[in-house]
């Protein structure tokens, strides 16, 4: 085996520390989705669970100095025994364990990872907290979920979130191994790209850090070799006993031409192969072969003209970038079912939407490391938070020390990803102190300010300095940036539209309206609630359960009134089902869910897209916005626009064209119309806008208008369009509010061509002229896609197409349809055929509601 050997270890015998007499063992073979048995399942994390196996040791343990136990991940509290030997404890779910067995190991072994149960954990280190609380005590009863997750290092969302159910699990969620090895052992090796200005030069910082078993000092050759780039070094090193670490700096060959990472749509995610070969003195080789990548990143937040406060952006190789895209949270409550299918699918449909950045939330996962390579691939930008969420917590030794290795150690796993733009220390909770959330007296107000110093700036952002210099870092989110740094890290207002970003949410006003909305540097979470799909819903439920006002319906909301919400939305610019069918009735309030969900997240991206170039009232510059959420953790509304499974609602379909590099967007302000060219183009382009007026009672247009010459800016949001409604309507042959809806795209030389945008003049509930159609489908085959023929007889707002549970997404959907005729297509995720689609599609728009 060389220099060292690795065996990986399943240990899936699972034992009942105790005698449970629930009788639930059945429990395993069930869903845990299905219906109510979040619930009904709750016993099992009450309880404590052994993992055991007996195994044989490979190879003759005299013959390596060194013999670890290795645990990728525990979760999470634990203790660990081999030969009924405790050999460690873990108590963090974010950190890498390795036990010393080397006395201990022989030919034959028992393994034990015994486990405490997570919630009795977290209430035990709550109540032994006497010198104060730490809000909050427990989460809201909508959520049925469990107490005090700010005392147990662990996926905050498991004990229960306001999308997600309580399933505090407890296992081995990463690889565990053996390892054993002489002399020294490769633990991390991170790469970093800096770019030296002065020499116009790249040259990558390469960390690697290594335990070192003989007692002096190991001395050795490295040689790095970047064939691509004709570059190739070789250093004289030494390692120290214990930690050892060498740092190298390469500087890459002044000849080689740097091919740089972009973000999706900005340029190609091209990476260099790159090979590391260590040969030191006991005469042993590590080879190790990575992929570098060459970016630098900048948080810009600098006063702006016109404007109080600072800007607060992202400069990406230099380049001003607009962020666009959404909030990630775990694809399941149980890790170890997000396969590499699982990311990608979800991943490369949030590239498919035009985004180019993710936020990976606080109350989460630090995701695993193919999530990252396919961010890297996909040039998907990453905020990654660290994972504290909605919540104050303790700073005590043992607690702090715990972080300090899991940032420590997730920093030095995940830093070489050119995705990862920022680190952000936590979400929301500077927000909760500056609001008072959880209702703290004044007097006591400073220790937790104190502590919150103590965990986020003291020891996570000195974590951060120290192992990473090439990207920025932020306490929270919302945050005021370097004002809030100014007011001490805690800022009066996070929310303050002239710093910083954002986090907006208004359910109990008009979406529609535009005004309604900050005019933000940076919109980091906002958005609406909607239902996923029947077909998505139906395999978690019984034919009782289909109703909006069924126990299950209320069962699977976890955010106070939210179905209520829906409605309320939903009521201001539609009419609501009254179908004496029940089921039809459910799905009509799902499809109006979605339908009200997308025209709302549209609406207010439409409106931080517009305001990036322009600064009005002392307000706007907006460079990011994310909506909350893109997936989601299992079937149940939320603001998701993913379901579970990554089925795309409405909303995603939407997001492709909010998104889009280049779009035309209408909004109206004292009696007038505007269009902005809203453009993620580099170079400015003369365009033709078209803009056309149909009565909802014709498929033929009233008036169409076309103008020419009209400059849209790289990178930049301007007005390209103006007319009073008065003006517009009379040229319409008088047209109405109500019976007249307007469309309009951008159109450029070489196939440019902005997504078709739309403008309601009125609620629809008040159209007039809007007649029921009939949709009808063709469906064929072409190489590896379907095409649909679709055909109406008069105007449909929001034509949906679903075909249930076969996998696979539309080109486009929930589109208002102007023509008679249309195609889509169909990309499969799996293999059909022609008659299973035909037979599965349902076709839907607004008047099929009744």
């Amino acid at each position: 085996y060389g220099l060292h050997l690795v065996l990986l270890l399943n240990i899936p015998h699972i034992q009942v520390n105790k005698c449970s007499s629930n009788g639930y063992y059945d429990a395993f073979f069930l869903d845990p989705y299905y219906r109510f048995n979040d619930v009904m399942y709750r016993w099992i994390s009450l309880d404590n669970w052994t993992y055991s196996r007996t195994f044989k040791t490979p190879f003759d343990v005299r013959k390596w100095q060194k013999v670890n136990l290795v645990f990728e991940g525990v979760d999470t509290v634990a203790q660990i025994l081999i030969n009924n030997i405790t050999v460690g404890r873990t108590d963090n779910m974010f950190s890498r364990y390795s036990f010393d067995i080397t006395s201990i190991i022989k030919e034959v072994n028992f393994v034990e990872v015994r486990f405490l149960s997570a919630i009795s954990y977290a209430a035990e280190q709550s109540r032994c907290h006497t010198a104060y609380s730490i809000p909050p005590a427990c989460p809201p009863p909508v959520q049925k979920g469990e107490c005090h997750a700010n005392f147990i290092r662990k996926e905050q969302c498991s004990f229960s979130w306001d999308w997600g159910p309580s399933f505090p699990t407890q296992g081995i969620w990463k690889d565990v191994r053996i390892e054993a090895y002489n002399h020294y052992h490769l633990i991390y090796f991170t790469l970093t790209p800096f770019f030296v200005k002065s020499a116009q030069q790249w040259s990558l910082e390469i960390e690697s850090i290594f335990d070192v078993v003989s007692s002096k000092p190991v001395s050795g050759l490295v040689t790095v070799s970047i064939p691509k780039l004709q570059t190739q070094q070789t250093y004289s090193v030494k390692l120290q006993p214990g930690e050892g670490s060498i740092v190298l700096l390469v500087n890459i060959n002044e000849n080689a031409t740097v091919e740089t990472w972009w973000p999706n749509g900005h340029g190609k995610q091209t990476g260099y192969n790159m090979t590391t070969v260590f040969i030191m003195e006991a005469g042993y080789k590590i080879e190790k072969f990575s992929k570098a990548y060459f970016r630098t990143v900048e948080l810009v937040q600098e006063p702006i003209s016109g404007s109080p406060g600072l800007s607060f952006y992202f400069r990406i190789n230099g380049r001003p970038i607009f962020i666009k895209g959404s909030n990630w949270i775990p694809a399941d409550s149980f890790q170890d079912r997000v396969t590499y299918d699982t990311l990608r699918l979800l991943l490369k449909s949030a590239a498919d939407a035009n985004m180019n950045a993710l936020r990976v939330w606080g109350g989460g996962v630090y995701e695993q490391d193919e999530f990252y390579d396919i961010c890297d691939e996909l040039g998907i930008m990453i905020w990654q938070d660290f994972m504290f969420a909605c919540a104050l917590y303790p700073t005590d030794q043992n607690y702090l020390e715990s972080i300090r290795a899991e940032v420590t150690h997730q920093i030095r796993r995940l830093k070489s990803h050119p995705s990862i733009i920022l680190w952000s220390g936590n979400n929301e909770n500077e927000a909760a102190i500056a609001s008072n959330w959880f209702s703290v007296p004044y007097a006591d107000r400073e220790v937790y300010v104190r502590d919150y110093v103590m965990l986020y700036v003291k020891n996570i952002r000195e974590i951060v300095l120290a192992e990473d210099k090439s990207r920025p870092f932020i306490a929270s989110s919302p945050t005021n940036g370097l004002e809030s740094v100014k007011e001490g890290w805690l800022s009066q207002n996070p929310y303050d539209t002239h710093y910083g970003d954002t986090h907006f949410y208004d359910y109990s006003n008009d979406c529609w309206d535009w005004t309604l909305y900050p005019k933000t540097r940076f919109a980091s979470e906002y958005g609406f609630q909607s239902w996923p799909s029947f077909s998505t819903l139906e395999k978690v439920s019984s034919a009782e359960d289909w109703s909006y006002t069924s126990n299950f319906s209320l069962h699977r909301q976890h955010h106070e009134n939210g179905n209520d919400e829906m409605i309320q939305q939903i009521e201001r610019h539609f009419k609501l089902p009254q179908s004496t069918n029940p089921i039809k009735k459910f799905k009509d309030m799902i499809y109006l869910t979605q339908v009200m969900q997308a025209q709302c997240v549209k609406t207010e991206t439409e409106f931080y897209r517009f305001s990036q170039s322009e600064i009005i009232k002392g307000e706007g510059h907006t460079m990011g916005a994310l909506y909350w959420q893109l997936n989601d953790i299992w079937q149940a509304p939320s603001w998701a626009s993913l379901e579970y499974g990554g089925k795309w609602k409405l909303l995603h379909y939407f997001a492709q064209n909010f998104f889009a590099p280049l779009l035309p967007v209408a909004y109206e302000d004292g009696g007038a119309l505007y269009i902005y060219g809203v453009s993620d183009l580099h170079t400015d382009r003369q365009l033709t806008l078209g803009v056309t007026v149909h009565t909802w009672s014709s498929l033929e247009p009233v008036c169409s208008l076309v103008k020419d010459d009209v400059t849209v800016k790289a990178q930049s949001a301007v007005p390209i369009y103006k007319e009073p409604i008065s003006d517009l309507l009379r040229r319409c042959r008088n047209c109405t509010r109500k019976s007249c809806v307007v469309t309009f795209y951008l159109v450029g030389e070489g196939g440019l061509r902005s997504p078709t945008n739309h403008h309601f003049l009125s609620s629809l509930k008040d159209a007039v002229g809007l007649e029921k159609t009939q949709l009808s489908a063709s469906v064929s085959q072409q190489d590896s896609i379907y095409i649909f023929d679709l055909q109406t007889t008069a105007i449909a707002p929001f034509v949906s197409l679903d075909v249930g549970s076969i996998k696979g997404r539309f080109n486009e959907n929930g589109f208002l349809m102007t023509k008679k005729r249309k195609l889509v297509v169909f990309y499969p995720w799996e293999p059909t055929t022609v008659e299973e689609l035909e037979k599965s599609l349902s076709l839907t728009s607004l008047m099929d509601v009744v």
